[in-house]
């Protein structure tokens, strides 16, 4: 029986889903365990909207009901980028506690290690969509382009949070010790920002707004705005002009590219 890509020793897709769900399980029940830490982590993305639409919504665009169109669907993105700050600390700290090493010992797959952390997380994201869409909702929100495009906005959120997920976990692995994680999840913030998150990439200055349209979060933020609304995205770029497949494009680059890394990572992990 050949291995698989994920899994170093000769074990069926089937053992290696089970021994994956096991450990999201143990990952699931840290909710329980940190019950005000996971209300932080669901309630900070929506802090950020009533910051950002309630408050500086009118002066950035007008008037708050417009800019609230713009911002959800970006802070439904900025919610899939935030919550791998989550990923980072949690295999970091899983190394440094030596808990990874407790886990090398054991007779299960190296990769249900790494797939358990991801599935955990997936569950948070949608989560996290959830809330945030439930507070976008309430502050007036509407998405209107029917119920196909929803889902396929949705699903592409998702998608990045895959992608990225698999960075945090490459992250958490060589980041080595928790003060290095906080230093690397810093880098988080500039991301996030140069983007096209909160702002259109028309109000900076041309050679800005078009770096921030080649952020795989901008391309999700407005393939997402895409999707709720109907309408299109008059960008700076081709990456701005054709958001729906740069979306499906970056969160593909980023797996191919991180979940090597990460296996590589975590075999060498000392």
């Amino acid at each position: 029986m050949t291995t698989t890509s994920i899994d170093i020793a000769p074990r069926s897709r089937g053992r290696l889903l089970q021994e994956s769900l096991i450990l999201t399980g143990r990952a699931v029940r840290h909710w329980r365990a940190r019950p005000v830490t996971f209300s932080i982590q669901l309630l900070f993305p929506v802090m950020v909207m009533l910051l950002m639409g309630g408050l500086l919504g009118g002066a950035i665009a007008g008037t708050t009901g417009d800019y609230i169109v713009f911002v959800v669907p970006g802070i439904l993105a900025f919610t899939v980028l935030s919550g791998i700050e989550t990923t980072i600390s949690a295999v970091t700290n899983d190394a440094a506690k030596t808990v990874t090493d407790r886990f090398r010992t054991l007779p299960i797959s190296r990769g249900s290690v790494l797939l358990g952390r991801v599935f955990a997380d997936m569950l948070t994201a949608i989560v996290e969509l959830a809330v945030v869409t439930a507070a976008g909702l309430a502050l007036g929100w509407r998405p209107d382009n029917g119920l196909d495009s929803i889902v396929l906005a949705y699903l592409l959120l998702l998608w990045l949070r895959f992608g990225l997920l698999w960075a945090g976990v490459w992250i958490g692995l060589k980041a080595g010790t928790p003060e290095a994680a906080t230093t690397a999840q810093l880098a988080i913030w500039p991301v996030a920002f140069l983007s096209t998150v909160f702002v259109e990439p028309r109000t900076m200055p041309s050679w800005l707004g078009a770096i921030a349209e080649w952020n795989p979060l901008s391309a999700t933020a407005s393939a997402a705005r895409e999707l709720f609304t109907g309408g299109q995205t008059q960008g700076l770029t081709i990456a701005a002009d054709h958001a729906v497949l740069f979306a499906f494009l970056w969160p593909l680059i980023l797996s191919a590219l991180f979940i090597p890394l990460s296996i590589r990572a975590y075999r060498r992990l000392s």
